[in-house]
This record gives structure tokens, sequence and C-alpha cells, in this order.
């Protein structure tokens, strides 16, 4: 069997379903964007999306709802200087495309009275990360049920103190396609699964939650009989130890942060800080300082949308250019930033492929894909032994970032009382406050046991939200605020 070259094959399931079924080719997306063109403009785009998504979820022992959507329709931006000017439409025509091109020209006032050239086509560069699968038809609806089924079973089975289990089962298969009036042409067939656990147990009348899950940019077998009982064993763990959970003490203290999903806290209050727009407008607490010490020597920090079935990755971003491996802060000095065609544009930059929007109906922006610390020296026990009075946590709830200042607050979900080095019991209502900036100055040990989430980070921006991934080695901290209830 021949295959076809990876771009090509996505633009063909894109044309299938974007543009043939409502009577188009590219000859309408060329006179759509000349017809922006007719105006002077910096850049514009055509962004077409086709979702079929897919929800069921269970609780009190039995799957109680299951949602099937289809979404589907065209955004068009033009953009001159600063300003962008955007349309979207859920009617794919010739005629609504018309309309949405000549109403976001209007941005720029001065109109071209010579010809405009028109740019030839350019197929955006190849790559496959993940397969261009319909997860929703990769496993029957009855084998969905008997999953979530089964989730139930084995978190019941494991504690007679469990007292309630609720699980979803959550799969997408989202088609775009972008035309740019540089003649770029883009497509991709983005799969995504996730499957979440959450744990409820019960002793003496103390209720505790414990929750987990994962997925990625793949099908639904994945989640096969030893990862379903690995997810209900880290909820049920969760849920067990926070019962047994004392209050948090409060203070300055050491901090030592675990490997994988605590890097949120990298994401919230570091990665957000190198976002190209903040920092264009100088509202970041990174402005203007790359090629200045940030972090203490050792701390790597990458933006990666490169990475084999994530659910951060992209084979190309939402404006068509290919996601990128972007180292943005090296052995604590500051390299560069995420951006977006915009931003790059206005700073002088090249783009980094990391230009996002939740759907056709939004604008793209510089977004995080999958951001992480690269590991260092140190083993993660050696970590916790080093610690004389303080505190590690090694799983984390919600948190939020003020970007100007990079202060940030985030709750610890799973956390621990440690002194000379042995961990005495677990915590609750531990609340880390500090400064993303002087966080990052304030690393003193990095782990050599970097590793990524488990597939379960959803960012928001400006009322978007789109998938993401985080990642971090075992931290030390040295000088965190932790603000407890002891």
């Amino acid at each position: 069997m021949i295959s076809r070259e990876p771009t090509i094959e996505r633009l063909a399931v894109a044309k299938s379903l974007l543009l043939t079924p409502f009577g188009l080719d590219e000859s309408h997306l060329t006179r759509a964007l000349q017809e922006i063109k007719a105006h002077q403009v910096d850049d514009a785009d055509l962004y077409f999306q086709y979702t079929r998504s897919e929800g069921w979820s269970l609780e009190e022992g039995i799957v109680k709802t299951g949602s099937f959507s289809i979404d589907q329709g065209v955004g068009v931006r033009a953009v001159s200087g600063e300003k962008t000017a955007f349309a979207y439409s859920d009617d794919i025509s010739e005629a609504s495309l018309l309309d949405a091109a000549r109403t976001v020209r209007s941005i720029s006032a001065v109109a071209q009275s010579k010809r405009t050239k028109i740019v030839a086509s350019k197929i955006a560069k190849s790559r496959k990360l993940y397969p261009g699968v319909d997860p929703i038809a990769s496993m029957d609806s009855t084998t969905k049920v008997e999953l979530l089924g089964k989730v139930e079973r084995l978190a019941r089975a494991k504690d007679p103190r469990v007292a309630q289990v609720m699980a979803g089962l959550a799969s997408e298969y989202d088609v775009v396609m972008v035309a740019r009036a540089d003649g770029t042409l883009a497509a991709d067939v983005r799969p995504l699964v996730r499957l979440s656990v959450t744990v409820i147990a019960e002793q003496k009348g103390r209720r505790e939650v414990g929750s987990s899950g994962g997925g990625g940019r793949f099908g639904l077998a994945y989640f096969d009989d030893a990862q379903i009982e690995e997810y209900v064993n880290q909820a049920v763990h969760a849920a067990l130890t926070n019962l047994e959970a004392r209050p948090a003490p409060a203070g300055e203290m050491t901090v030592v942060l675990g490997a994988g999903w605590p890097g949120i806290l990298l994401h919230e209050a570091i990665g957000h800080g190198l976002e190209g727009d903040f920092n264009r407008k100088g509202s970041s607490a990174f402005s203007g300082r790359i090629g200045q010490r940030v972090a203490a020597k050792g701390v790597t920090v990458l933006d990666d949308g490169t990475i084999a079935d994530r659910r951060g990755s992209l084979n190309v971003d939402d404006e068509g250019n290919p996601s990128q491996r972007n180292v943005l802060i090296e052995d604590g000095i500051l390299k560069g930033y995420i951006q977006d065609s915009m931003n790059a544009r206005l700073m002088g930059v090249a783009p980094t492929g990391n230009g996002r929007r939740e759907s056709y109906a939004h604008v793209p922006m510089p977004r995080m894909t999958n951001t992480y610390m690269l590991g260092g020296d140190k083993d993660p026990q050696e970590i916790v032994k080093s610690i004389k009075k303080g505190l590690y946590a090694t799983n984390f709830g919600g948190g939020q970032v003020d970007i100007t200042s990079g202060k940030f607050v985030f709750s610890a979900s799973e956390a621990y009382w440690v002194e000379n080095g042995k961990i005495l019991y677990p915590v609750k209502g531990a609340t880390i406050v500090g400064s993303g900036p002087e966080c990052l100055k304030r690393v003193s040990m990095i782990g050599n046991d970097m590793k990524l989430d488990s597939g379960v980070g959803t960012c928001g921006k400006e009322g978007q939200s789109v998938p993401v991934g985080v990642g971090q080695p075992t931290l030390r901290i040295d000088g965190l605020t932790v603000g407890g209830t002891a």
C-alpha cells in the first residue's frame, strides 16, 4: 500500500469535510483572501473547522449522561498593525465567506487601487505527531459504558471507605484547515481523548476527595485494564491520604514539588508571563529581559508542541505554522517568548508555532502547548531528605497568577509535612503563595525524574480554553510562603 505524504493526506480529509460538501474549492478561498487584500492589511487568514465530540459520565453506579455534538464553521480574520478584525459563521458557503471577507477588510480604511497579485499556494511543512483517527469510532457505545463500570467496580473494591465514584470519558475528532494571505495552506486532523476518575472516601463522618485521569491524541484503546487500574489506584490513594491529613502549617519554608502535574505551577506562574502578547505590551514581569538571568542555574524551561501523542501537541498551530520545540529559559537565562504570527511580526521575530484558538469562533493568540522544565542530577529521595522543616507537595488543584507582577496563589490537593528529611504526615489546606520570577531564582535542587503530566490539562486565557501539557522534575524551592490552616 502506498501512503500519501502526511500534509497532503490531512488536506484531503479537511477538504472532504469542510469544502466539498458546500461546493467550495481552493479557488473560493483565494477569492475571499483577495477580497480582504483589496484593502491594505498586514495579514489575513481563513480558518475552517469541523468538530465532533462525545462524552459519557458515571455517577452513583450508573452511566447517567451521554452527549454527542457536531460543530462546524469558518473564521475570517484581517490584521492591520495591532488591530484585528474578525468575523465567523457556522454557515460554510461562498456567500458567507465573501460577506465575512468584505466585513473584516474594513479594518483598513485604505483601499488599494492597484491589482493584487495572487500568491501561489504553498503547503505547510509536514509533520505527523499523532494518528488521524476518529476516537469516537474507535470503541462502540456498549464498551464505553462497560469501561466506566469497570472504573466503579475497581475503585470500590480497593477499600471499604470508598463511598462514591464518579468517572467521565470524553472523545473529540477535530479537523481544521487554514488558508493564509501568504499562500500557505495547512490542515490538521486532531484526535483527543480523556478519562477522568474522582473518588470520595468517608471515615467517621469525614469525607475527602481524590482524583486522577489522563489521555492524549489517540484512540480509546489506550485505556486498557492496566491504564484504568493505574488511574483508579491514584484517585483512591489521594482520597484515603486526605482522610488522614492534618491542618497545614503556615509561614515561609522550604517547599519540594513533586514531578509531573505540579508543573502546573510552572505553567501558570512562568509560562503565561512568557507569552508574546504580554511582553510586546510590556505588561509581563519578563518584558524586555531576554538575555538576562531570570532563574537559578540549572533551570531550563521549554514549550514543545512536537511531542508525539501529547494532549498539548499540534502538527501545525491554528495559523498554519508548524509547532516547534522552543527553549524559553536556558540554564537560568531568558532566551525568548512564545509567539503567534501577529505578535511575532510586531516584535520583529519569527513565529514559534504557538498561535492557538479555541475554535473557528475565536481569534488566535500566543498560547502554550506542552510546557516543562528539564531534569537535573539529583535523586528525588535525596531532595526530600534535604528538608529540615517544610512541605512536600505532590499534587495541585486550582491556582491563579497576576501576569504583570508574576504573583501566584496555588492550592495543594496532596501534600505532606516533612521534618529532618522524614515524611511525617499528610496535610490539608496548604496554599503556596509567591512570585514566578522570584520562585525560579530560589530553585536549589533539581531532580533527575522529569516527567510530563498524564494528559489532563486545559488552559484558559481571555475566555478561550485549549488543551495543554505540563511537566517538571522534583524541585526544591527555598523560602516560599505557605498559607495553612494550622
